[in-house]
């Protein structure tokens, strides 16, 4: 396979790059930063291209000879954050998707796997690729934006085109290679910092990045046009379960006090107002915690039988993650004594 890979050097992106590497694939990288490209991929055999999802056409001569897109770029972590962010989401993870599906269906291209997102579906016990969406997913524009992009997806199919396209819908993603980092990294590097002062309510599908980009390869290789795969750790995960494995593992005390529900909310309306005010980053907002406060099971089923996924478990994850912060973004811990504890 020739592969051709968007946002390749954030978690999925440069995990999928990997194990493609790995199992004998050629992959052509876009990248922003051509210097941030080759410090992740540094001592790899990969070709790098610059641009941005903001100028396709500037880029798309570069789909040429390739046979896949692996399309993991996405404006995500930064809706997280204060702020109006539908006319970028808008512009970034529907525009831009079905501009690529165009040039990529121009030059040739014979299959795209697109990362969608397992928040495009309802609640239900569990959900699964049929799960109709509910109110959150309209209410978290993120969310929302993936389920447009869906639907941009299935009216492009049904009009005929010779270029073939499968979804994916990742759980939470934990891993190694969290370099941005994202929500899930800022927890691990927080708990690692002692910054969190109590167990904040909630559940998580956490799901290790690698495992994804697994399942995204053997859905370009076997899954059927338009196919949708839910790529999610089946098992739900709460956050003292999450605070009690990473205390196991790095050795650094995290919080014993449960915070009650309103708590959560109240903590992700003040983190919210103080990034709208100061223009920081923040580590929760209200749509944050609406997503994550009550438990949303969701089953693989469909991926574990088709393709033959595997989920590898929570302390495998969390140990090769933490171990990731400590040996290359040492920066990011508070002193050097933890960093080395």
């Amino acid at each position: 396979m020739r592969a051709f890979v968007t946002g390749g050097t954030g978690l999925l992106g440069s995990n999928l790059v990997r194990q493609l590497l790995q199992e004998g694939h050629a992959v052509t990288v876009l990248a922003r930063s051509q210097q941030k490209a080759a410090q992740v991929f540094a001592g790899l055999d990969v070709a790098i291209v610059t641009g941005d999802l903001a100028d396709i056409a500037a880029f798309a001569p570069h789909l040429a000879g390739h046979d896949t897109v692996f399309h993991t770029a996405a404006y995500f972590r930064e809706y997280y954050q204060p702020g109006d962010h539908w006319p970028t989401l808008k512009a970034f993870n529907i525009d831009a998707t079905m501009a690529l599906l165009r040039a990529a269906e121009a030059y040739g291209v014979r299959r795209v796997v697109h990362t969608s997102s397992s928040g495009t579906l309802g609640k239900a016990n569990p959900a699964t690729e049929a799960t109709p969406p509910d109110e959150l997913v309209f209410s978290n524009l993120y969310f929302r934006s993936k389920l447009e992009a869906d639907q941009a997806i299935d009216a492009f199919l049904a009009h005929g085109t010779p270029l073939e396209v499968v979804r994916v819908l990742p759980g939470w993603m934990f891993g190694p290679g969290d370099s941005a980092p994202t929500s899930a990294g800022q927890i691990i590097l927080s708990l690692l910092n002692r910054e969190l002062p109590v167990i904040m309510p909630g559940y998580g599908n956490v799901t290790d990045a690698r495992d994804v980009a697994d399942g995204m390869i053997r859905a370009a290789l076997h899954a059927p046009n338009g196919a949708r795969y839910l790529l999610a750790n089946p098992q739900l995960f709460s956050f003292a379960e999450i605070f009690r494995e990473v205390e196991a593992l790095s050795g650094v005390a995290t919080p014993r006090i449960q915070a009650p529900r309103w708590f959560a909310y109240a903590y992700g309306w003040v983190s919210e107002t103080y990034g709208r005010l100061t223009g920081r980053p923040v580590l929760a907002t209200l749509a944050g915690v609406e997503t994550l406060i009550d438990p949303h099971p969701l089953s693989s089923a469909l991926a574990v039988a088709e393709l033959g996924v595997s989920f590898r478990p929570l302390r495998d994850t969390l140990h090769d993650t933490i171990a990731w912060f400590r040996a290359t973004r040492p920066d990011l811990l508070r002193t050097p004594d933890r960093a080395a504890a």
